[in-house]
């Protein structure tokens, strides 16, 4: 093996072995990823004031536009549309429909102006009378089968790489990560443990009540739009409180339908607590928004309460060296 070979052998084992020292190595070096990282090394020292026990070590995460896109539409929407279109031969009737009319005439500035009622018909229709197990089989044909139509990519490499890195050490350092989010729960509970290594009870989320009933075969839950809870907002503390029974140490969101959230987490009396707000300004690798997002994910109050409140503030551009997972998600060549 001549000099050269060996100078490559030994500059590869180097650079494996800096990025398996380095827990978040996605992220560049800047004051984004030194909060993160100094704020779990105090609270996992017992020797610093700082400190925090392994029983409260509870950190919420929102989902959209948090720890996967939530742009042009959010996934779940996405869902929803092509479901309509799916079923659309079993129902003739949905193409006279106003709502779902357009959807099937890929008039999507419609559905949009027909607001929360239109979009809960548009739920109804694809998210209601089947079983959950049922409801979860179609989720999963859907990310086997679709694509994002930007990026080309499965929807379930999809999740934000630095933000994974995230989840990940903060699990190695004794925290329970959870998705406080205004997803639909049964949505999210099919993707959360491939994704981020969050299993399905640790999933909060928008939902509607399922009955219950004996069948020939057993037992049934079918989904049902009764009772519905949208997990948003100032709703989000109250699912927290129902949900995990305690206040968490750390809140992660991106807009501010997270601000609540973050608001209560922040206001823990026990522990100094972290909080980090995802702003998507990087229109190349993923979107660029905040006042005006292209579907959800407003984010104005939140910057100014950030601000007041000494909570980071993530630039996408700027503090993270990757978006997606190259190896799982490679951006077309022109984005």
């Amino acid at each position: 093996m001549n000099k050269k070979v060996v100078l490559s052998v030994l500059l590869l084992a180097a650079m494996s072995s800096a990025q398996a020292a380095d827990p978040l190595s996605a992220w560049n070096d800047t004051a984004a990823k030194n909060a993160i990282m100094q704020w779990v090394q105090n609270a996992t020292n017992q020797d610093r004031s700082t400190y925090i026990p392994p029983d409260k070590r509870y950190v919420v995460f929102d989902n959209d536009g948090t720890l996967w896109p939530e742009a042009p539409l959010t996934f779940q929407l996405q869902f929803a549309v092509d479901e309509v279109k799916r079923l659309a031969p079993q129902h003739p009737e949905w193409k006279n429909d106003p709502v779902l009319g357009a959807v099937l005439n890929n008039d999507l500035k419609a559905v949009a102006a027909s607001g929360e009622k239109g979009l809960m018909q548009l739920l109804a229709a694809t998210h209601s009378d089947i079983t959950t197990e049922e409801f979860a089989q179609r989720v999963s044909q859907w990310v086997d089968n679709q694509r994002d139509q930007r990026f080309g990519c499965r929807y379930d490499s999809m999740g934000y790489q630095p933000m994974r890195q995230v989840l990940d050490y903060l699990r190695d350092n004794g925290f329970k990560t959870w998705i406080i989010s205004g997803g639909g729960i049964d949505f999210m509970r099919v993707l959360s443990q491939k994704m981020y290594g969050i299993p399905p009870e640790q999933v909060v989320g928008s939902f509607s009540l399922s009955e219950f009933s004996l069948t020939e075969d057993g037992t049934q839950l079918r989904k049902t739009m009764k009772g519905a809870f949208n997990d948003d907002a100032a709703a989000k503390p109250v699912a927290i409180h129902l949900f995990m029974g305690q206040r968490p140490v750390a809140a992660f969101g991106n807009s501010d339908g997270d601000l609540a959230m973050m608001q209560y987490t922040a206001a823990n009396p026990d522990f100094k607590t972290f909080g980090l707000i995802v702003h998507h300004t990087d229109d190349k690798r993923e979107y660029a928004y905040d006042s005006h997002p292209p579907a959800s994910g407003k984010l104005v109050e939140g910057l100014t309460v950030a601000k007041e409140k000494g909570w980071t503030v993530v630039d996408m551009q700027k503090d993270w060296k990757t978006v997606f997972d190259p190896a799982q998600c490679a951006l077309k060549p022109g984005n």
